[in-house]
Order: structure tokens, then C-alpha cells, then sequence
């Protein structure tokens, strides 16, 4: 079993996507602490494109928090030209896993802990399977039309250019070696415990139906995990990505996106409050 919430009961909150490289988003994260003593923090990544700013808004929630869970976003895995780390792809990501492994964070590598908290027993599963271009745009045939169909409405993510699959040949066969890792720990779980997948990307396609570009949806997921919620008996879904912070429903089991998302996203939403969102048992409320 890996690590439980302490005897006073605290909290399983989330959050996604804080972009701390604006100052205004820095200041937000300085400003994040639990609310009760024995809080956990799930972050479904996003944090950040340079590996040093990561490290110091996970070292600063650690510091803070009973537990803190990571998974990556795609910004974490750019090879940016302004950052020192010029790793790419896998090594990329294993840095940034050394990295958490450091501040006492815990990873999509690491042992899936178990929650007892209010709600509990329930194992929290950070999740990294990135995207294989299969969801497609209308009239698309495959991942290569559906890209073309992008190319042509001019939505091309900043992943084609800075998201490297390195060793993997492509971005879609680092998705599927992901779905095969991820599928044989998660069949592993105790089969008597509910789950809390926590994945930066939605695991469902049904949330990408309210983009306003609707071929972005190409680098939002992979139909691999549609049935995840269901076949590992879900409590609660979080990711992030989309940058549009709600909960849907699907097979009654609540999705939350728990985005912060860029400052022109948040204050055209009036503020970033709530922040921190209570995914469990708290997630089975709009």
C-alpha cells in the first residue's frame, strides 16, 4: 500500500495546467496552501515548459501539502530553447520523474497510493498516456487525414514542434507503449477499490465537443482510455488540458477538469477562485 492520508482527515483536492511561467499565474501558485491539515494535492500537469520552474512550484506544494501526485502535461515534455534541460522525449520525462522523486512527489512511476480519507479507501492513479491522434476531426479516416484537415484550417498544436517522441518514432507510438504500461499496473489494483484516475489529458472524448477549434481535439487524447473510467472502477476522473473547468458526466461517473489555464482565460472568467478543486468525495458535485 503506498501513502495515506494522516489521522486528521484532510482533503483530496486538484488543480491543472498553471502555467507558472506568467507572473501572474507565479503569484496564484505562492499563494496556494491546504485547507486542512492532511490535504492532498493532485497536479495534472501543465506546471510548466522549463524543467527549473516545475521543480520549484512542486517543491513549493510539497512543502505544503500532506501529498502531492504529479502527472505531466504536454508543456512539461517541450524541449523549450530556453531551457537548460535540451533533454528530449523519454529522458525528458525520467528527468522530470527524478526531479518530483527529490521533493518527496509522487509520479505516474511510482506506487499508486491509497487515499483514506473522507470517502475512503479509494487508489489514486496518476496516469501518462499522452495522444495517438485518434480523435478525429469530421470526415477524417485516420490520424494522418485528420492532420491534414488541421493543417488546412490552420490549428496546428506547438507539441509538432516541441514535443519530441525520442526513442519512440512517433507521438502516437509513445501514446500506445504508455496504454500498455498503464493498462498492466491499473489491472494489478486492488480489484476491491474504487479509483481516482488522474491523467492531464481527458480520457473520455466527449469533453473536446466544446472547443472552438474542434480539430485541436487531434492532440487531446486517445480513444485507448475510453472505457478506463468504467473498467477500473472510477470515483472520479481529473484531468486538465482543455483549459474549460467543469464536470460532465459519462457512465455516472464524474470527469473534472480542474484548470487554471493562461491569466486572459481566467480573468475573463472573473478570477481563478475555486482553484483548488475537491475531487473526492467532493467530485460528485457540479
Amino acid at each position: 500500500m503506498g501513502p495515506v492520508a494522516g489521522p486528521s482527515g484532510g482533503r483530496l483536492y486538484a488543480v491543472s495546467d498553471l502555467h507558472v511561467a506568467y507572473e501572474q499565474n507565479r503569484q496564484i501558485v505562492e499563494g496556494i496552501y491546504p485547507r486542512h491539515q492532511g490535504d492532498w494535492l493532485l497536479v495534472a500537469g501543465d506546471i510548466a515548459e522549463k524543467a527549473a520552474d516545475v521543480e520549484w512550484a512542486l517543491g513549493l506544494l510539497a512543502d505544503r501539502f500532506h501529498t502531492v501526485v504529479w502527472v505531466p502535461g504536454n508543456h512539461e515534455l517541450w524541449t523549450h530553447r530556453d531551457d537548460p534541460v535540451t533533454l528530449r522525449g523519454l529522458d525528458r520525462y525520467l528527468h522530470l520523474v527524478e526531479g518530483c522523486r527529490s521533493l518527496g512527489v509522487l509520479t505516474p512511476e511510482d506506487a499508486y497510493p491509497v487515499w483514506t480519507g473522507p470517502g475512503g479507501p479509494v487508489t489514486v492513479a496518476p496516469l501518462f498516456v499522452l495522444y495517438d491522434y485518434s480523435f478525429l476531426p469530421a470526415g477524417a479516416r485516420n490520424g494522418q487525414e485528420g492532420l491534414g484537415k488541421a493543417h488546412d484550417a490552420g490549428v496546428v498544436c506547438t507539441d509538432e514542434y516541441l514535443l519530441h517522441p525520442d526513442p519512440y518514432p512517433s507521438r502516437e507510438a509513445w501514446c500506445h507503449s504508455r496504454l500498455a504500461y498503464t493498462r498492466k499496473r491499473l489491472d494489478a489494483c486492488d480489484p476491491e477499490l474504487p479509483t481516482v484516475l488522474v491523467n492531464h489529458f481527458p480520457l473520455v472524448r466527449e469533453p473536446t465537443a466544446v472547443l472552438h477549434y474542434p480539430e485541436f481535439a487531434l492532440w487531446c487524447g486517445t480513444v485507448g482510455t475510453a472505457d478506463w473510467h468504467v473498467r477500473y472502477r472510477a470515483a472520479a476522473v481529473v484531468y486538465g488540458h482543455l483549459h474549460i473547468p467543469r464536470v460532465t458526466w459519462h457512465d455516472g461517473v464524474p470527469h473534472r477538469e480542474v484548470s487554471l489555464g493562461y491569466p486572459r482565460e481566467w480573468t475573463g472568467r472573473g478570477g481563478p477562485e475555486p482553484l483548488l478543486r475537491e475531487v473526492f468525495p467532493g467530485g460528485v458535485a457540479l
